[in-house]
C-alpha cells in the first residue's frame, strides 16, 4: 500500500525514539533467523549489542541483515472485519552490520546504555575491562530504510456506513511502569532518579 509509505527521516527518527525493541533478521547456517534485541540510533547508525560468545552476534559481524522496528498505537474498528485494521508505525533498515572498533567501543556502549536507561551510567560504576571485552557492539549505517504509517479512520463502503454497525478507533494509551527492588537489595538504598524518571514517564522505552 504505497499510501502508507513515508520518506520523512524525522518520522523515522520519531518512531525509533518511541521504542527500544527491534527484530533483526538474517540468513544463518541453518536458514533464516529472527531475534529481538534492544537498539539505539547513534551517529547515523543503528546500534545493537550482545555477548562476544553469542553465535548470532558473531555471524552478524559483516553480514547483510534487516532490522524491523514497530510501534502499535491502536486498532481501527470498521463496520466490517475486512476493512478493520491495526494502527501502527513500522520501519525496516537494510544493510550490513560491522563490529565497532576498540577506539569507539566504550563510549558508544555507554551512550547505548543511556538510551535504554537515561542517567543510569552516572549512578553506577564504570564497566570493567573484562565486561567491555565480553560485549560486542555492532552498527549498521542508516543508508537504506523504509517506513510505513497506518493511521486515520475506517474507510467503509457507503452501504456499510448506512448500516447500524459501530465504527471508530481504539487508541492504546500511554504505557504504565512500576519498579520493584531486587530481593537482595540492602536496606536503606533509595530508588535512583533514573528509575523514578522511567516510572514517571516510560514513553520511548516500550
Amino acid at each position: 500500500m504505497p499510501e502508507k509509505m513515508s520518506s520523512d527521516f524525522a518520522d523515522f527518527e520519531a518512531l525509533c525514539a518511541s521504542t527500544t525493541l527491534a527484530h533483526v533478521a538474517y540468513s544463518g547456517d541453518s536458514g533464516p533467523l529472527v531475534f529481538p534485541t534492544a537498539f539505539a540510533l547513534l551517529d547515523g547508525h543503528l546500534m545493537i549489542h550482545g555477548s562476544t560468545g553469542s553465535r548470532w552476534m558473531r555471524h552478524l559481524d559483516g553480514a547483510q541483515a534487516s532490522v524491523a522496528i514497530t510501534k502499535i498505537s491502536g486498532l481501527m474498528v470498521a463496520r466490517s472485519t475486512f476493512e478493520s485494521s491495526v494502527l501502527y508505525r513500522s520501519a525496516v533498515v537494510f544493510g550490513t552490520f560491522t563490529r565497532v572498533g576498540a577506539d569507539r567501543h566504550e563510549d558508544l556502549l555507554n551512550r547505548l546504555s543511556e538510551r535504554l536507561i537515561p542517567g543510569r551510567t552516572a549512578e553506577t560504576r564504570g564497566s570493567a575491562r573484562k565486561e567491555l571485552a565480553a560485549t560486542m557492539l555492532l552498527e549498521m549505517p542508516l543508508d537504506r530504510w523504509s517506513l510505513r504509517v497506518s493511521e486515520g479512520w475506517p474507510e467503509d463502503e457507503d452501504d456499510d456506513i448506512a448500516g447500524d454497525a459501530w465504527a471508530g478507533v481504539i487508541r492504546l494509551g500511554d504505557p504504565v511502569a512500576t519498579s520493584e527492588a531486587a530481593p537482595d537489595l540492602r536496606a536503606g538504598i533509595p530508588e535512583p532518579e533514573s528509575v523514578r524518571a522511567l516510572v514517571r514517564s516510560p514513553r520511548g522505552i516500550v
